[in-house]
């Protein structure tokens, strides 16, 4: 006999009575997880920077407020140190030094930086990637051993470019002892050491300009030089105002190669013929621990004067980007 029979499904098993509360800590995690998680991915930057950025600039501000000693003693003055920064002829000729440097550092600088890098830029250029390579060598080489050799170079009786300079007539020349002098050889140093930098930045502003506007170019028969007047210098504003603003950044804080290239006197020669902002910061608020209150007020200086270079970088971008 045979019997069929059909057989139920089974029944689907209960849910745990604590299902509600799981799915509704899951998703209150994934709401945290999504709302938090990318403040918990950054927090160490600002962690670290609040440590050794934020913190020694609040405390630098607050010492320039006050008569301080290194040792402990310290009295509230204002902003007397700041007032006296205007009649502190130290102060002035430092400034000076720090411009006169940067101008002779900057400009052949970033002149020859934008010749490298259009250089580089070329497509028939072979071999890119090793010179490319190349003149970035400078940049990693340490600024001691840099300051050291250029230091023989610029010697006064047996140094590389009075020998040179002897050969068409021209005296020698005690690099040290002038200001003019002394610029100009650590202006050498900086330029030997950062122009490959900066040409890297614009040989990358470079190569992100549309190649269609070369084509369209060469079709119509404009030259290489014009269209690198025409087409590369107008799209390649923003990146050159950058390398501008970063190299103003750098000469405003110009301080090792002027240190070494004195054999570490901290205040640039005999007469301070070449004493940067830098260096100044240095003596007053480190080298002589009684003036901590005033070496601070000149690194607020020194702040100032990047931020308002800052800011005019800043309009210049908006006004190229119009």
């Amino acid at each position: 006999m045979s019997v069929s029979a059909t057989t139920a499904p089974p029944s689907p098993a209960a849910p745990p009575p604590d299902a509600p509360a799981r799915r509704r800590r899951g998703y209150l995690f994934n709401r945290l997880d999504l709302k938090y998680s990318p403040y918990l991915y950054i927090a160490p930057f600002f962690l670290i920077f609040g440590a050794f950025g934020l913190y020694p600039m609040l405390r630098t501000a607050w010492m320039s407020l006050h008569d301080w000693d290194m040792v402990g003693e310290h009295t509230f003055i204002g902003f007397d140190n700041y007032t006296a920064l205007f009649s502190d002829e130290y102060f002035w000729n430092a400034l000076v030094n720090t411009f006169g440097i940067f101008a002779l550092s900057t400009i052949p600088q970033l002149l020859m930086a934008l010749f490298l890098a259009n250089l580089l830029n070329q497509t028939l250029l072979r071999a890119k990637t090793f010179f490319r390579m190349a003149i970035f060598v400078p940049n990693v080489v340490s600024v001691a051993a840099v300051a050291i050799v250029f230091g023989m170079l610029f010697q006064r009786d047996f140094g590389l470019f009075n020998w040179l300079l002897g050969l068409v007539g021209v005296d020698q020349i005690d690099w040290r002892a002038q200001e003019w002098s002394s610029w100009t050889a650590i202006a050498t140093m900086v330029n030997w050491r950062w122009t490959g930098y900066n040409t890297l930045i614009l040989l990358a502003g470079m190569q992100a300009i549309p190649k269609d506007l070369y084509e369209a170019a060469a079709i119509d028969g404009a030259s290489p030089w014009r269209q690198f007047w025409q087409i590369t210098l107008p799209m390649l504003k923003p990146t050159f105002i950058f390398v501008v603003i970063l190299s103003t950044i750098g000469g405003m804080q110009l301080f090792t190669e002027p240190l070494l290239f004195a054999n570490g006197s901290i205040i640039g020669g005999n007469q301070r013929e070449f004493q940067t902002l830098a260096m100044y910061m240095y003596e007053k608020g480190i080298y002589n621990l009684s003036t901590a209150g005033y070496g601070a007020a000149v690194a607020w200086a020194i702040f100032m004067i990047i931020v308002f270079v800052s800011l005019i970088n800043f309009v210049l971008v908006r006004r190229a980007a119009k």
